[in-house]
C-alpha cells in the first residue's frame, strides 16, 4: 500500500495545527463583592469587558429597572454547590433589597448583572 493510505485506499486526515485561538481559556467566576472588571481582546480585535466581582444588580420590575444591592445566593438550579459559594451564574436566584430575582444573562461574559423580579409573570 502507498504511505498515508488505509488499506481501502482511504487516506489519512493530518491532525490540525495547533493555532492561538484554538486555546481553553480560564473559567471565570463572578462572585459576590465590590466590583471587578477586566478587559480582555477577543476575536477579530473587539473588546469584551468580563466581571469578577460585582454587589449591584439591574433587576427588573414592573415599571422599570432599578439597580439594587445583591444580599444572598439564595439557589442554583444548575449545581447546588455554586448556591453555597455566593457565585453568581444565569439562572441563580439571588436576594436582592427589592426581593428575590432570577439572572437573567450570564455576567462572567457581560460585564454586569441583569435580573429579573420573581413572582411577576
Amino acid at each position: 500500500m502507498k504511505a498515508g493510505r488505509k488499506t481501502t485506499g482511504g487516506r489519512y486526515k493530518r491532525p490540525k495545527k495547533r493555532k492561538l485561538t484554538g486555546r481553553q481559556s480560564q473559567t471565570r467566576i463572578v462572585k459576590i463583592g465590590n466590583k471587578k472588571t477586566k478587559e480582555l481582546r477577543t476575536r477579530g480585535g473587539a473588546k469584551k469587558l468580563v466581571l469578577f466581582l460585582d454587589n449591584i444588580a439591574n433587576v427588573v420590575t414592573e415599571e422599570k429597572s432599578k439597580k439594587s444591592i445583591i444580599k444572598n445566593v439564595l439557589k442554583t438550579p444548575s449545581n447546588t454547590f455554586l448556591a453555597r459559594q455566593n457565585i453568581l451564574i444565569k439562572g441563580a436566584i439571588i436576594e436582592t433589597e427589592l426581593g428575590k430575582a432570577k439572572i437573567t444573562n450570564r455576567p462572567s461574559q457581560e460585564g454586569n448583572v441583569q435580573a429579573k423580579l420573581l413572582g411577576m409573570d
